[in-house]
Formats: C-alpha cells, sequence, structure tokens
C-alpha cells in the first residue's frame, strides 16, 4: 500500500447511511475469482467483511453519477496488522462500486482504497488503480462530518485525496492526479533500478551515462512531483 498524506481520512458517517451487512468470503469468491493464493490470504488475513455504510442518492440526497453510483464503505476486521493488497483489490473485481476499506485490528483501524471508476473502452468494465492506505489510528478517536459535496462524484475525490501521498494541483481532476501519482511511482523505480545499475557497473563509459540518465530522471521526478506545475 502507498502511504498517505497527513489528513486525516476517517469521517464520521450519517446514521441513515448504515447498512451493517455481513459479506461472505464465498461471494466474494464466486464474483472476484481468486487464485488460491489470494484465498489462501483471505483465510490467514481476513476474520470478517462487513458492508458498514451505503453512501448513495436516497441515503445522502446527493445525485448520483455513471463515473460514481454509489460509494460503499466496507470493514475488513483482521487476524492481524497485515493485508496483502490483492485481497482488496479481489473484492474491488468482485464488487463494481467504489469503496472505501476501514481496516479493524484491536482497537486500531485505517482506511484504504484504490480508485476505481468505468473504463473509457467499456463501461461495464472497472479501471482499478494500486491501493492507497491511511495511518493506523484509534478506532476510538473523533471523526469529523462528511464534507461538503454537490454529488457523489465530488464526494468520492474528497474522501479518496486524504489517502494520496501527494495532493492535488490546482484545477487537477482526480483521475490525472492518480495518473500522476501513479508516473511518480514508476520514476522512483526507474530512478532505484538505474542507481542498482550504477552501483555495480565497472565500466567508466556506462557510469557516465548512466549517470546522464539518472540526471534527466530525477529532473522529470522534481516536475511531476510539483505540486504548483501544470
Amino acid at each position: 500500500m502507498t502511504p498517505a498524506s497527513p489528513s486525516n481520512p476517517l469521517f464520521a458517517y450519517p446514521a441513515q447511511a448504515a447498512f451493517h451487512k455481513p459479506v461472505p468470503k464465498t461471494k466474494i469468491y464466486q464474483h472476484g475469482r481468486p487464485s488460491q493464493r489470494v484465498r489462501d490470504l483471505f483465510v490467514a488475513q481476513v476474520d470478517q467483511i462487513e458492508w458498514q455504510y451505503k453512501l448513495a442518492l436516497e441515503t445522502l440526497n446527493l445525485p448520483a453519477s455513471p463515473a460514481v453510483p454509489e460509494i460503499q464503505i466496507f470493514a475488513i476486521h483482521l487476524r492481524g496488522p497485515a493485508l496483502d493488497d490483492d485481497v482488496l483489490r479481489c473484492i474491488d473485481k468482485a464488487i463494481p462500486l467504489p469503496i472505501l476499506f476501514h481496516l479493524q485490528h484491536g482497537d486500531q483501524v485505517r482506511v484504504a482504497a484504490a480508485y476505481k471508476r468505468p473504463s473509457e473502452a467499456d463501461k461495464k468494465q472497472w479501471v482499478i488503480s494500486p491501493v492507497f492506505a491511511g495511518p493506523w489510528q484509534a478506532a476510538t478517536e473523533p471523526r469529523p462530518p462528511l464534507p461538503l459535496a454537490l454529488n457523489l462524484e465530488g464526494l468520492y475525490t474528497q474522501l479518496l485525496q486524504p489517502l494520496l501521498p501527494w495532493p492535488a494541483r490546482p484545477g487537477e481532476s482526480l483521475k490525472a492526479q492518480i495518473e500522476r501519482i501513479e508516473q511518480i511511482r514508476q520514476q522512483q523505480q526507474d530512478i532505484r533500478t538505474l542507481e542498482t545499475r550504477m552501483a555495480s557497473e565497472t565500466q567508466f563509459n556506462r557510469k557516465v551515462g548512466y549517470n546522464a540518465r539518472l540526471r534527466e530522471l530525477k529532473r522529470q521526478l522534481s516536475a511531476l512531483s510539483d505540486p504548483w506545475k501544470n
């Protein structure tokens, strides 16, 4: 999971949005079609799954859209403090709606979510980003009310942004912000790979070439990370 920004991602959801229905793992397996490895992770890491809240037109009186018809809040009661991202990805694949996960272990809770949007090529399919997660917090810590929004799509943006490790630029859409974050992560990986190659390279001419490439990658990374650059 990608570590989050310091903003508090935990909110107090209104009573009228409460759902509180158990979600059998078998239902997730049926629709998410996990591999045996992921099934084993469910058994080892997940105690129970609860559908806690349903944020929708009928519960919040906020207009829906094709991109965000509803927002679901799932509580994942863990057997230990660790949860593999592939477990959350399986649940996201099984349920074609935006989901925020409250991971609960003992008296601690953290929020995790992937950004989900309908595919531009096939509206019946969903594109799922990597998982982002907030810090562990005391479950009893006071939570602010939901942020003000004109529609569910705007609310979804405000629920996800506290989880993101780089803030949005002025006027940047959530989709564009996520795409930029993914580019930053790829640049960071490319830099680590190149630094490893440089450390083991013995030929001077190759080291010079690697160093020039490394400077360019770092320049690109700085530009991508700049919160004010358009």
